[in-house]
């Protein structure tokens, strides 16, 4: 699989998990979590159009990271 197969999938991936937690109810540092790991997302999207495979990997990795800790606490996972 090609590094940008691989971001592509993860991005999607992300997108699941955004749909996952829609419906919780956040508070002020939970919902400012969210938006980073949304900026996170684009950013990632960004580096891969520069064809930065490394950055753009990183980036989406770490959204992933923040909407899965926000999923512990919530117990969703």
């Amino acid at each position: 699989m090609e590094n940008n197969e691989r971001i592509i999938i993860d991005t999607d991936k992300l997108d699941i998990s955004f749909k996952d937690i829609e419906n919780i109810e956040f508070n002020d540092i939970e919902k400012e979590i969210i938006e980073r790991a949304k900026s996170y997302k684009e950013d990632s999207k960004y580096y891969l159009e520069k064809e930065d495979m490394m950055t753009s990997f990183g980036c989406i990795t770490y959204s992933h990271g923040l909407i899965d800790a926000l999923k512990i606490i919530h117990e969703l996972i």
